[in-house]
């Protein structure tokens, strides 16, 4: 568990855990909203097709953005 404060953050520190996790030996990333992409032959893999899946979120209009 994350428990350092991130920029910006003030008061408790929420709780945090990775958005990584391994299922047999394939990989998935979880979304705050629940969602679970995967698998992933790797980690690195499944930290890719984060950064890929942050990248399409941020070019929806702002009222369809998932937080």
């Amino acid at each position: 568990m994350n428990t350092q404060v991130r920029s910006g953050e003030e008061g408790r520190i929420a709780f945090r855990s990775s958005r990584f996790f391994c299922v047999g030996s394939k990989w998935y990333f979880t979304t705050r909203e629940g969602f679970d992409s995967g698998p992933f032959a790797s980690r690195e893999r499944a930290e890719i097709g984060l950064k890929r899946f942050l990248h399409v979120v941020k070019l929806l209009p702002e009222e369809q953005q998932v937080h």
